[in-house]
């Protein structure tokens, strides 16, 4: 019969009294994550709605460019609030020269992923918002018109993703949510003749939850 090895015998003591401490401690931590969660209201919820979107670009004047926005929203807090979202939105913008000898414009097809922090104040069925955050854009497609493309030959050199920043505000009528934001390009969708992105929008929700 083998002897007992007690160096053994302790090392496998250790690690039980290991595991059974981090069980302890994520038990501990899920319960803590669970009263959170319990004492903070939660809210999900559909939006949409238009946006007016600018490129400012060197050596061409630019105007802004009607689109849209349609997605979900989800909002964790009471008076201090986390909201994320996930939305699709259209933007661009349209070009011409000083002389209008050159003119074009720009189109994009955008996977929009905020997340703001705000604060609200006011009743239960009436209640103000204001809320800032970053902003991360993935452009799903691109169009440029042929125009640009004949006169500027690295104009149409787009960025996949961009980040920038929103900050609004809003009011909530019951289950009825609406805000106003603008949002700001931190990073350039073209290096090539300063192009930065900026737009306003102007969106309505509706709270499922």
């Amino acid at each position: 019969m083998r002897p007992l090895c007690t160096t053994c015998y302790g090392f496998k003591t250790i690690k039980l009294k290991l595991k059974f401490m981090k069980k302890i401690l994520l038990s501990a931590t899920l319960l803590i994550a669970v009263c959170i969660s319990a004492q903070a209201q939660f809210s999900l919820g559909i939006k949409g709605g238009v946006n007016f979107s600018k490129i400012n670009t060197d050596n061409l004047s630019s105007s802004s460019r009607t689109g849209y926005q349609a997605g979900i929203f989800a909002r964790f807090g009471n008076d201090l609030y986390l909201q994320p979202e996930l939305y699709l939105s259209g933007t661009g913008g349209d070009f011409h020269s000083s002389d209008n000898s050159v003119s074009g414009n720009a189109h994009f097809t955008n996977l929009n992923v905020p997340v703001l922090i705000g604060h609200s104040f006011g009743g239960k069925n009436l209640n103000f918002r204001i809320m800032a955050g970053p902003v991360y854009t993935s452009i799903l497609s691109k169009n440029l018109s042929q125009s640009l493309n004949d006169a500027y030959a690295d104009f149409g050199h787009y960025k996949n993703s961009t980040l920038g920043f929103q900050a609004g505000a809003g009011v909530d009528i019951g289950a009825i949510t609406a805000d106003l934001r603008y949002e700001g390009g931190l990073t350039k969708i073209n290096s090539d003749f300063g192009q930065r992105q900026n737009l306003w929008a102007l969106s309505v929700g509706f709270k499922l939850l």
